[in-house]
């Protein structure tokens, strides 16, 4: 069998651009003991992959020139020494390609009757675990308290929002554009606000009269210099992504504003830490595909996709995700 795979072909400066990667396709081994000949179904597209794509140090090994580039994915089971059975639909890590030769030990067999199987790289997969890890292990919102998640419309924060409504707090989505603003307010975020419009720091100040207890970022930039300002007494910040400076090759222009940031984080006693997901799995997993299946299904918690088709459109939908230009998990529908 053979895999038509993307590759990548030089380290991107600034935003990755066509030259920066190079599709091929290649023989695929025969699957030795505990692996499985795997046919590529859905591809997810995250953030983080950028980062991959860099040699700077990192939580992950980058991506080497002329590997293929990794992605989570659901796959068919063509064939497999063990566990599984040709047909099964499995979650794996085949990345930007359209067969693959996986390990069997780190595959999860999926049920296609349980859920859409595309679910399982969203809202029911890393991404909704991330926002349901991050919001209630560090951000722990109680009742009445005043939750503000940028990138709303993303997989990662229109989860926040709903599991903060969840758990009895307001919550309060930025997002960018009108169309965007709309969805929050179907999904039910007590305000939603544009972060392009040229009152953002006003429309933000009165949707959060009483300041902002947790701040759940994922974007960085200006988004965060105007959230930060609100933050109140023991706010609490998980640091999930920081998407504005991905392409950047460059600090910021201005003063250094470091010396602000700590006294702020000094005198208002917030607590602002980074983490990965992959940390909380062990312990959280089983409890999160518990609860969010249930939300779900109650109706407490709703999700949108933005399936690409083919995988020849896989880079140009990537740059579109770090500009924002998705609207739901971004998910590449490869055969």
């Amino acid at each position: 069998m053979q895999t038509t795979r993307i590759v990548l072909a030089s380290r991107p400066v600034g935003e990755p651009t066509d030259d920066d990667f190079r599709i091929e396709t290649v023989d695929l081994p025969q699957p030795g003991d505990g692996q499985a000949l795997l046919q590529t179904l859905f591809l997810s597209l995250d953030p983080y992959m950028r980062g991959r794509m860099s040699d700077a140090p990192s939580y992950a090994a980058p991506v080497e020139i002329g590997q293929t580039m990794v992605g989570a994915t659901v796959s068919r089971v063509v064939e497999a020494s063990d566990r599984f059975q040709p047909g099964d639909v499995v979650l794996g890590y085949g990345g930007w390609q359209s067969a693959s030769v996986e390990s069997t030990k780190h595959l999860v067999k999926l049920d296609p009757d349980a859920a859409p199987l595309s679910t399982a790289l969203g809202v029911l997969g890393m991404p909704g675990f991330t926002a349901y890890s991050g919001l209630l292990t560090i951000g722990q919102p109680k009742e009445g308290e005043t939750v503000v998640v940028a990138a709303a419309t993303g997989p990662v924060g229109s989860a926040v929002g709903q599991i903060a409504r969840v758990k009895g707090a307001r919550a309060v989505g930025i997002a960018g554009g009108p169309k965007k603003v709309a969805y929050l307010n179907e999904l039910g975020f007590d305000a939603a606000i544009d972060h392009r419009a040229p009152d953002f720091r006003d429309q933000l100040k009165a949707a959060t009269p009483d300041g902002v207890d947790v701040y759940f970022e994922n974007v960085g930039g200006a988004v965060w210099d105007a959230v930060a300002p609100r933050l109140n007494l023991y706010a609490r910040v998980p640091v999930c992504g920081l998407v504005s400076s991905y392409n950047a090759t460059s600090l910021p222009e201005g003063p250094d504003r470091s010396g602000q940031l700590m006294g702020r984080i000094l005198t208002k006693s917030l607590t602002i830490r980074g983490f990965i997901q992959s940390e909380f799995w062990p312990s959280q997993h089983e409890q999160f595909q518990r609860d969010m299946s249930s939300w779900i299904a109650d109706g407490q918690v709703a999700y949108r996709e933005d399936i690409v088709e083919g995988l020849e459109n896989t880079v140009d939908a990537f740059r579109g995700l770090l500009r924002g230009a998705n609207f739901g998990k971004l998910i590449v529908k490869v055969s």
